[in-house]
């Protein structure tokens, strides 16, 4: 992948197999489970159960909002440029951050559903319903390295 900026946006040349995966990888949004985020560890706080319902509620709303972005996203050919020879992605700075959220989404979620091991690397069991999930995984780092990359400069 060879990032570039062009005055205030950051363009991004993937080759074919990378087109490939990161249009594969993009539709998993959302993948962290919708009861994986507590509003706390403890049950201490008033009125919990009603706290928790807002978490999830604003959460579920996030994600709605975010699924038709990254909709939008795809189908705008100023940004979204599929070509015969791999994909040209043109992003602001606003939208590399956004798009870096949602690989992490797909990151983290893929991580939860692979159990949360501590070190994802060492699963032990590899299934037909793990390796994907450790795909999506190391996929969505992958991207998001090389976005976070061309935010900092490195």
């Amino acid at each position: 992948m060879r990032i570039s900026r062009q005055q205030e946006k950051i363009v991004c040349q993937m080759g074919r197999r990378e087109r490939d995966l990161f249009l594969e990888l993009l539709p998993l949004y959302p993948r962290t489970p919708a009861a994986h985020r507590k509003l706390s560890k403890s049950s201490i706080l008033p009125d919990a159960e009603a706290a928790q319902k807002l978490l999830d509620d604003a959460l579920a709303e996030q994600r709605d909002q975010n699924r038709q972005l990254l909709e939008q996203l795809m189908l705008d050919l100023a940004r979204f440029q599929v070509q015969p020879t791999g994909l040209k992605l043109v992003l602001s700075e606003a939208d590399t951050e956004w798009l870096l959220q949602v690989l992490n989404d797909i990151r983290v979620g893929s991580w939860v559903l692979l159990g949360s091991p501590e070190d994802p690397h060492t699963v032990e069991q590899l299934t037909e319903e793990t390796v994907p999930n450790l795909w999506a995984m190391e996929m969505s780092g992958y991207f998001q390295m090389h976005l976070l990359k061309a935010l900092t400069g490195d």
